[in-house]
């Protein structure tokens, strides 16, 4: 599929076979993993609908679309890997969620990016 990424990586977790994800999304990966300089663990990539309900997903969720992985790099923190994505361009154009214990990267094309932050235990100001 790419230099450090395998397709199997990016299936359905639920067995489904579901697992087309947008060359774009695997560009931009390899991007961000030669910036930060440690390999990127995808924890979810494509999703079928019952999957994605069953992990609580977004009705609209760009992971029913091959277009978004969940990720971590061991190694780096969740803010380090989510400023080091805003330097993506296809991120940057894209969405880029933060959690408590991984970050959401997505090559949507709605013209309009999307940022969120949903960690539970915020670090202080």
């Amino acid at each position: 599929m790419s230099e450090h990424f395998q397709i199997e990586e990016f299936a359905c977790h639920d067995g489904c076979g579901f697992c087309l994800p947008n060359p774009k999304l695997i560009a931009a990966l390899e991007k961000l993993r030669a910036l930060i300089g440690k390999p990127i663990i995808i924890n979810s990539g494509c999703r079928c609908k019952k999957q994605n309900a069953k992990v609580g997903g977004e009705v609209n969720s760009q992971h029913l679309m091959g277009n978004a992985a969940d990720i971590v790099a061991h190694g780096a923190t969740m803010n380090e890997l989510f400023v080091a994505a805003t330097e993506i361009p296809e991120f940057k154009q894209g969405g880029i969620g933060i959690y408590d214990t991984w970050v959401h990267v997505d090559v949507r094309n709605t013209g309009t990016p999307a940022r969120w932050d949903k960690r539970q235990r915020r670090p202080k100001k």
